[in-house]
């Protein structure tokens, strides 16, 4: 049984590889929406480690995104000019990257996106994780909140107006190849974030996460560093987020401290909305929810514009009142069967009794 499971999953794993490899080229008109597809993904994947396993609620991860925007286009355009006159003059309008410069750029830009926003939730674990429940909650969204304001301050940056990210280079091809090399890279980040998180969940790590989540004064009882743990997860999602933020950053090209980098109202809410539907606290539920969820949103901004907001409420209200457990609760319960979830013939009778 054990050995069929695996090949079933393999062949999971395998067709969700294929289809992202070669959806961009099916559709090459929305190969801008299969990214932001992926990028959903990693911050609702990121998000269950706090929201699902641990029972965090968090809204803070947003400022991680935001960070991250603003670490990797400021690290790629402080390398090679000063960054003071980039936002002054409008950046592109007066600097050119030369192809050399914008790759080296990219590459110590992201690393950095990934390495200070696990940094920073190094530092203020400590102290946000102490609190828990609706004060957390509110807590980390008031980060959120104040890391845009803050962001909006900072002259060095483009403080309330932006800044704009380096533009890709002429020499090396246009809009479509521009969107298909990160396309590609985002695919790579989200594959290594899958890769990584389902490793995690495989040890120990996870069993003392739902610890935390089911009893955390127990689980303190028993030995279990529980604050080690919680801060850990929570480097772990900051330095994944950081990256999707980097990435994010270059796709968008324009980096606004409200609205775009720490865009709490949008994707702060989104993370928690796309675990939510597809089931907090599994490996798969949020990158169903995220696929689902993605595949909504794209619809209401497409034929409900002007009302894709009320739509969305709509929607947000329906997952919690319909589904409470999510799409893969809401399936383990109708076909435990496919979770390798045997039921006897009173419990059959039962769930039947029950439908």
């Amino acid at each position: 049984m054990l050995s069929n499971i695996k090949k079933k999953d393999l062949f999971i794993y395998l067709g969700v590889l294929a289809f992202a490899l070669i959806a961009p080229n099916v559709f090459p008109d929305y190969r801008i929406q299969f990214t932001f597809w992926l990028v959903l993904i990693i911050l609702a994947i990121t998000w269950n480690i706090q929201g699902g396993e641990m029972g965090y609620n968090t809204f803070g991860n947003i400022m991680f995104f935001g960070v991250g925007m603003y670490v990797c286009s400021g690290i790629q355009i402080g390398l090679f000019f000063d960054l003071a006159e980039w936002t002054v003059s409008g950046g592109e309008k007066t600097f050119v990257h030369t192809p050399d410069q914008y790759f080296q750029g990219l590459w110590v830009g992201l690393l950095a996106a990934a390495i200070i926003p696990a940094i920073i939730a190094l530092i203020i674990g400590y102290g946000v994780l102490g609190l828990r429940g609706h004060y957390f909650a509110i807590c980390t969204l008031g980060i959120g909140i104040a890391s845009g304001e803050v962001a909006g301050g900072i002259e060095l940056i483009g403080a309330g107006q932006g800044m704009t990210a380096p533009p890709w280079p002429k020499d090396i091809g246009g809009t479509e190849y521009r969107n298909e090399f990160f396309y590609y890279l985002t695919l790579a980040l989200f594959v290594m974030t899958f890769v990584f998180i389902k490793w995690l969940y495989s040890t120990r790590f996870r069993l003392v996460l739902n610890a935390i989540r089911d009893n955390e004064d127990k689980a303190e009882a028993m030995g279990i560093e529980t604050m080690r743990y919680k801060i850990t997860g929570w480097v772990i999602s900051a330095f994944f987020v950081g990256l999707a933020g980097g990435l994010v950053g270059n796709i968008v090209g324009y980096i606004e401290p409200v609205e775009v980098a720490f865009d709490g109202r949008e994707m702060g809410v989104f993370m928690v909305l796309m675990c939510i539907l597809g089931g907090k606290g599994t490996l798969w539920g949020p990158v169903i929810g995220a696929s689902v969820f993605h595949i909504f949103k794209e619809s209401f901004w497409s034929f409900f514009l002007g009302w894709q907001y009320v739509a969305l409420g709509v929607l947000i209200i329906v997952i919690v009142v319909y589904l409470p457990e999510g799409i893969m609760g809401f399936l383990r319960e109708k076909k435990p069967e496919w979770f390798g979830e045997v039921m006897d013939e009173e419990d059959r009778k039962a769930q039947v009794t029950l439908d």
